[in-house]
Formats: structure tokens, sequence, C-alpha cells
């Protein structure tokens, strides 16, 4: 039984851009297809977790609530980040 459950439609959604190992990309892409999701949805749901599970994150998220201020800039000047790699993939 898989560990996580087959997608079901998002409210929501952001996009993010990540760079990870060529295993961890086709491992993450078969997860995908063993669920019958995207690798989008398997990185989500699999964030959930983590999120989920580190007590020491939650404690201190409840201190640190709100966007993060990076963030913040991002989205009000409209730059990308400095100095930052342009991603390979896109989910």
């Amino acid at each position: 039984m898989p560990v996580l459950r087959t997608p079901v439609k998002q409210l929501r959604n952001a996009t993010i851009q990540v760079r990870v190992e060529e295993d961890v990309d086709f491992k993450l892409r078969k997860y995908a297809e063993f669920i019958d999701g995207s690798p989008a949805y398997v990185v989500a749901e699999a964030l959930k977790l983590l999120f989920d599970k580190d007590d020491e994150f939650l404690a201190w998220l409840t201190q640190h609530s709100g966007k993060p201020s990076s963030v913040l800039k991002e989205k009000a000047h409209g730059a990308k980040r400095p100095g930052g790699p342009e991603p390979d993939k896109l989910f």
C-alpha cells in the first residue's frame, strides 16, 4: 500500500522550482506513476508529511507565523532571487 494517497483536486497552487539529483527525480516520477498522481503532488504531500512530523519546526513556526520576508519582497518587486540558479525542470 502506498504511503501517499491518490491526489484529489487542489484548490490553490503555487509554483516552486527545485533542483534534485537525477536519482531523486527518477524515483519521484516513478512514485507519481505508482500512485497515479503527478510529481508535483508527491512533492507537496511529502513536504506536508515532513512539516507535520517535525515538532521542532512546528514550535518554531508558531513563533514565526506569516509569510517569509523574502517571499514578500520578491512578490512586491516582481524580482527573482539574486544569484539563484535557473531551474532545469518544472513539475
